[in-house]
C-alpha cells in the first residue's frame, strides 16, 4: 500500500481510511466481536488510519477495544460536535464542551492521545478563535496531536487559517469533506483551498453512502429503498448517473466499487478516502481494489457523466449553512421591504 503524507504534519497515512460508523451497535454491526475482527483485518492489509466520532453510538468502545496493544500503530481519528444529549451545550464547539468531550473520547478510546481530532460540523453560534484557543490547548498538552474540520465550506477554511495566524493558534491540518463520482462540489472551491493552505483531506462518502455499491439499481427494490428512509438512495437523478456508471465500469472491465474509490483517490487534493464497511465481505472488496488507477480516458468519460465540481441530487448528512436553513437570515421583515 502507497502511504502519503496528511498534509504538512508530517504523519504517513494509507489512502484508504477505516470509517468507524458502521461498527456501532445500534446502526451497524450487531457484534462488537465482528467488528474487531474487521479492525484487524484492514489494520493487517496496511489501512492504518481510522476515523470514528463521539456521536457514532458505540463506535469510539469498539475501536479502542480493537486498537489494544496496536495503538501506536494506527493514526487515531474522532470527531467532536454532533449532540451528545439533550443539553444544548452538550454538542457544538465551544471550549466548555469541547474539553469536556475530548477526555470522554480518550476514555472511551483507552488511550492517552487523539492524532487527529476533528469538527465534525461548523458551529457558527461559536467564535472560531475560541474554538483554536480550545484546540490548541489540546495539542499543547499532549492529549491531541493534529486538528481538523469535517465538512467546512472554504470561506471557514479561509477565516479559520487566517485567525490561527493572527492568534498564534494551532491551524487545522485537515478537512473531511464529501466527495465521489456523484458528489463532485468540493472540487469547487474546497479542495483548492485546503491545498493551498497545505491541507490533508480526508474525503467521506467515496460510495456515494451506498448507491456506489451496485447494490442499488434504477426500478429495482431492496431493503436500502424504503420508503421515507435513505433519501438518496430514492432520488432519481443520482440512480440514472449510477447506471451510467456500472456501463463505464463494465466497459474498463472494473467493478462499480472499484471504478468508485479510485476516482476518489485520483484527485491530488485528496489524502485518503473513508471507507465504511459493515462486514468483512465488504472490507476484502474494498482492498482487491486498493491498486487501481484509472486511465485519462476513463477520467474523462466520468467528467462527461458528471461534470467536475457539480453535484448529482444531494447527499444525505450534507452541511447546510444557516443562511440556507433558516428563512429568517434570508428574508427582510415585511416592514423593511421596499413598497412595489
Amino acid at each position: 500500500m502507497q502511504y502519503r503524507t496528511l498534509g504538512r504534519t508530517g504523519i504517513k497515512v494509507s489512502p484508504y481510511a477505516l470509517g468507524a460508523l458502521m461498527f456501532a451497535t445500534s446502526v451497524g454491526n450487531p457484534d462488537p466481536d465482528d467488528s474487531v475482527r474487521i479492525i484487524h483485518r484492514a489494520l493487517d492489509a496496511g489501512i492504518n488510519l481510522v476515523d470514528t466520532a463521539d456521536a457514532y453510538g458505540d463506535s469510539e468502545e469498539i475501536v479502542g477495544r480493537a486498537l489494544k496493544g496496536r495503538r501506536d500503530d494506527v493514526v487515531l481519528a474522532t470527531k467532536v460536535g454532533r449532540p451528545m444529549g439533550a443539553g444544548p451545550n452538550r454538542q457544538g464547539a465551544s471550549r466548555r464542551w469541547i474539553t469536556t468531550a475530548v477526555e470522554n473520547s480518550l476514555r472511551r478510546l483507552r488511550t492517552d492521545r487523539i492524532d487527529l481530532y476533528q469538527l465534525q460540523r461548523p458551529d457558527p453560534d461559536t467564535d472560531i478563535e475560541e474554538t483554536l484557543s480550545a484546540l490548541s490547548d489540546l495539542v499543547r498538552s499532549g492529549k491531541v496531536r493534529a486538528i481538523g474540520t469535517s465538512t467546512m465550506p472554504a470561506s471557514g477554511i479561509v477565516e479559520a487559517q487566517w485567525a490561527a495566524e493572527r492568534r498564534r493558534l494551532e491551524r487545522f491540518s485537515t478537512e473531511q469533506p464529501p466527495y465521489s463520482l456523484l458528489d463532485r462540489g468540493a472540487e469547487r472551491e474546497v479542495l483548492p483551498t485546503a491545498q493551498h493552505h497545505g491541507m490533508g483531506t480526508l474525503v467521506w462518502g467515496p460510495l456515494g453512502q451506498g448507491l456506489l455499491t451496485g447494490r442499488v439499481r434504477k426500478g429495482r427494490q431492496n431493503g436500502l429503498r424504503r420508503a421515507g428512509l435513505f433519501d438518496h438512495l430514492n432520488d432519481e437523478r443520482r440512480l440514472d448517473a449510477v447506471e451510467r456508471f456500472v456501463s463505464l465500469a463494465e466497459e474498463a472491465g472494473l467493478s462499480l466499487t472499484h471504478l468508485a474509490m479510485a476516482f476518489a483517490t485520483a484527485h491530488p487534493g485528496v489524502t485518503a478516502a473513508i471507507v465504511g464497511p459493515r462486514t468483512m465481505s465488504h472490507l476484502d472488496d474494498l482492498l482487491s481494489g486498493v491498486d487501481v488507477a484509472l486511465t485519462g480516458d476513463i477520467l474523462d468519460r466520468i467528467d462527461e457523466i458528471v461534470p467536475p465540481g457539480t453535484d448529482v441530487g444531494t447527499l444525505d448528512q450534507a452541511y447546510v449553512p444557516p443562511a440556507l436553513r433558516q428563512p429568517s437570515l434570508r428574508r427582510r421583515p415585511v416592514g423593511e421591504r421596499a413598497a412595489v
